[in-house]
């Protein structure tokens, strides 16, 4: 079962996701306890997370397209802290 805890990462993580892609539907899960003994692990966890997103943002994007704008917007924890992104990315229609 993932980590539903709200450390300061995934406050980011979700406050930034929120701001720009005003997602219909948006989970952000820490699975940092799955990678224990893994590269990029921290022991406090917050550095592996599956996002699941659903924006009007996504609508006529390749999901290429929608992963890189999730990367754009998370560029700072990227580059930081989080090791790991697992990302799904619907539009609303294909969330129906």
């Amino acid at each position: 079962m993932p980590d539903q805890s709200n450390g300061p990462v995934k406050e980011r993580i979700t406050d930034k996701l929120e701001r720009g892609l005003a997602p219909s539907v948006l989970k952000v899960i820490d699975e940092s306890r799955h990678h224990a003994g893994h590269a990029g692990h921290h022991p406090g966890g917050e550095s592996h997370f599956r996002v699941e997103v659903v924006s009007a943002a996504f609508v006529g994007k390749s999901r290429l397209e929608r992963h890189r704008l999730v990367n754009s917007l998370l560029a700072e924890e990227l580059a930081g802290g989080v090791h790991a992104l697992a990302v799904s990315a619907k539009t609303p229609e294909e969330a129906a």
